[in-house]
């Protein structure tokens, strides 16, 4: 006898009576269970805090460190090496961390045990002896063509590279647990042990580029001190009282909901991390594009010259805070998950609200602050390498900087929705004018012309990334008669 099966706003309202009327364990054991649950989130949430603030400030110690102590070559190698390094890992590496994060957290919210890690930790090999292959083919380009000969940096780039496969990993499984304190705690060792690379240096216990390199290469292997205090006490946390999604309010593709809910395939997977890595790729050539592309076009002069280290050390404005903003996504992206899981609207809505306006007031006191005193201070931290900043151009930086995190947040936001192909279309829209932007003669001054360019490339992807987040506002499920 065919089993009778009821609408779905009266499945949706059966479901918020289960929750409110779910029967209370004995003794009062769930209570106490939901208090020690909060505490423990409230003590991570504190921890994760301030492991992503000193990762935003010890970076900027490390590397303005590391221009100060290197000559202006050898800091350009350096910046080189860094930027190159962490166009990578952002391609082939954060897209299985979001990936992680976004299934685990989803699978969690619809009361499914069990995380299937086979697929990400394929891809992730996978990326990795990519890399590897290609870097060992080019070994003779990268080592004399990039870095001018010093075998030092490209073994540090190869090695570094490698190690973040882990790191990345750790973190995304860590987030996706919502496992706050240790994925602060992640971040806090990898950036101050990278920092102190660089502090060795400059108190003359080292020296060297390759001694202030060696901290891009040593600090995911210190991070992963965390991953053993990880598997003491792994604990599933999934919502009393909901029950798997709801098959029958996504529309076509119903038959199918559950059953993806519930599996993570590897063509699922492959499909999500692709969208991903065109949009980490787009992000890192908005960072440091502009760098390579100066570099390109100076050749050997732009290092000698120290105009690629300038340059670097102008987008710093927008490295550190988006350092910062990477560890916070890996937070937002399973929050909202379970939040679209729970078919919490509002506070979906609410919590992209606010953290834009947060994005708005920070960048806001960013530009003001670089229109007043920015020249000053930059010189003051990172020197200037026979160059002076303008500030003018540092306060559009500035200003890229809070478009640059707003779109950050919206990206969170359709990637929770599964519209991670209409994101990846307006990052690689973006990246494509700024490339263009940058590389023709638009504004004489190639400094002016990245921050320029860079202001108005990310004007451009917040403004399609917002249409985007517009169009994918669910629609309003009609009321019950």
């Amino acid at each position: 006898m065919a089993q009778r099966v009821a609408p779905p706003w009266r499945r949706f309202r059966d479901r918020g009576r289960s929750l409110e009327q779910a029967p209370p364990a004995p003794d009062g054991g769930r209570a106490a269970g939901s208090e020690s649950a909060n505490a423990a989130f409230a003590s991570g949430a504190r921890v994760l805090s301030i492991g992503i603030a000193s990762t935003g400030i010890f970076t900027f110690a490390y590397l303005a460190t590391a221009s100060h102590v290197l000559g202006r070559a050898p800091y350009a190698r350096v910046s080189l090496c860094w930027a190159i390094m962490f166009v990578i890992l952002s391609v082939i590496y954060r897209p299985i961390e979001q990936l992680l994060s976004r299934t685990i957290s989803d699978r969690q919210a619809r009361g499914l045990r069990g995380h299937i890690l086979r697929v990400p930790a394929l891809i992730q090999v996978s990326f990795a002896l990519l890399f590897l292959v290609i870097a060992l083919a080019l070994r003779h380009q990268i080592e004399h063509g990039i870095f001018g000969g010093s075998g030092e940096l490209y073994w540090i780039l190869v090695v570094g590279v490698l190690a973040y496969a882990a790191s990345y990993f750790a973190r995304g499984w860590l987030a996706g647990h919502k496992r706050f304190a240790l994925y602060g705690g992640l971040v806090f060792l990898e950036s101050t042990s990278r920092f102190l690379f660089a502090l060795a240096v400059a108190v003359g216990i080292g020296s060297g580029q390759g001694a202030v390199g060696l901290g891009m290469a040593a600090a995911p292997f210190v991070s992963l001190c965390v991953v053993p205090f990880a598997f003491m006490r792994v604990r599933h946390q999934a919502p009393a009282g909901i029950p798997i999604a709801d098959a029958a309010r996504e529309g076509p593709a119903h038959a199918q909901l559950e059953e993806e809910a519930g599996d993570l395939s590897l063509r699922h997977g492959s499909g999500f991390a692709v969208a991903v890595v065109a949009i980490m790729l787009s992000e890192q050539t908005l960072m440091n594009a502009g760098v390579l592309i100066v570099a390109l076009n100076s050749g050997g002069g732009g290092l000698t010259s120290g105009l690629t280290g300038f340059v670097f050390n102008v987008l710093l404005i927008v490295r550190a805070p988006l350092q910062l903003f990477q560890a916070i996504q890996t937070s937002i992206l399973p929050h909202l998950a379970g939040l679209e899981a729970r078919e919490s609207g509002a506070e979906f809505r609410r919590a992209i609200r606010v953290t834009i306006l947060a994005i708005a007031t920070f960048a806001g006191a960013v530009a003001l602050g670089l229109l007043i005193a920015g020249p000053f201070v930059m010189t003051l931290f990172l020197g200037n390498k026979g160059f002076h900043y303008g500030r003018v151009g540092l306060a559009v930086v500035g200003v890229g900087m809070g478009l640059h995190l707003t779109a950050g947040t919206l990206n969170q936001a359709l990637l929770a929705r599964g519209r991670a192909h209409l994101a990846a279309a307006g990052w690689l829209t973006a990246a494509v004018l700024f490339v263009i932007f940058v590389a023709t003669p638009t504004i004489s001054s190639q400094v002016t012309r990245v921050e320029v360019g860079y202001c108005g490339a990310a004007a451009v992807l917040c403004g399609l990334l917002l249409v985007a987040y517009r169009r994918s506002e669910p629609a309003l499920q009609p009321p019950a008669i």
